[in-house]
């Protein structure tokens, strides 16, 4: 995820997998085999009320200075959402367009976010139900116009555990007055279904994890996947019959509603 020479700006929201990610990059950096710098930055989304006021004065007091980006979001979110529906996604969208613009202003090579395992398992869990994709959130990312490498330090780390260091550490919390106030999130929905399952089946959240990382696209049903890896099912059919693989899945599944 590093490299030697890397600034590194450190998304800081003021919440508790923030603090954590800026405490452990900081102590890495002191030992690492690469040297890399830090920039923590802070995005005032424009909510009211929001004061990073206590996150800026505990850096400070640790000998960093946060660079704190004024982009009233909050009030494109407030405009586009309806009442009743959640601000996640458009919110986290304009978000990321606003670390990109400061990471290019600021000439950081590298983005730092907070996300965690049980982010990832929700991530995934949001998109199977919701999106019909089977998509999570990688370690590394390279943005789509390739000007950005997002790294995610602690996507392997538990949330519990983060927020016990978080504790211990006794971080001044920032609330998030605004996706935070809105009750029936699917975000929250889904945490829950996963505590549930852990409940009933401890270890879950650790088995969904490493099943990212032990994936069998030959048990999948994306036979443009089985093309770009080029497995040997994807070839089947098409050479003899004239017919597509995604042709005949669709012609199978019309037989079946039927």
């Amino acid at each position: 995820m590093l490299a030697d020479g890397d600034r590194v700006m450190v998304a800081m929201s003021g919440g508790k997998d923030s603090y954590v990610l800026f405490h452990q990059l900081e102590a890495l950096s002191r030992r690492a085999p690469v040297r890399f710098s830090l920039v923590p930055v802070h995005i005032h989304q424009g909510q009211p009320g929001h004061d990073p006021t206590p996150l800026v004065e505990f850096m400070k007091s640790r000998g960093c200075d946060v660079y704190v980006a004024h982009d009233d979001t909050y009030s494109i979110v407030k405009d586009k959402i309806s009442e009743g529906n959640t601000y996640c996604s458009l919110c986290s969208r304009l978000r990321r367009a606003v670390l990109y613009r400061v990471a290019s202003e600021l000439e950081c090579t590298k983005i730092a976010l907070g996300h965690h395992r049980d982010d990832t398992i929700v991530t995934l869990m949001l998109n199977l139900m919701f999106s019909g994709q089977l998509k999570a959130m990688p370690p590394k990312l390279i943005s789509d116009d390739r000007k950005h490498v997002v790294i995610r330090p602690m996507i392997y780390c538990a949330q519990d555990d983060i927020a016990e260091q978080a504790r211990r550490q006794a971080f001044p919390i920032l609330p998030c007055n605004l996706c935070g106030s809105q009750p029936n999130l699917q975000r929250k929905a889904i945490e829950n279904l996963l505590a549930d399952l852990d409940s009933r089946a401890p270890g879950a959240r650790s088995s969904m994890l490493a099943a990212l990382a032990n994936v069998r696209p030959s048990h999948l049903l994306d036979p443009g996947l089985w093309k770009k890896l080029g497995l040997e099912v994807a070839q089947e059919g098409s050479d003899e019959t004239g017919i597509d693989n995604d042709e005949a899945l669709i012609n199978v599944s019309s037989i079946v509603r039927e």
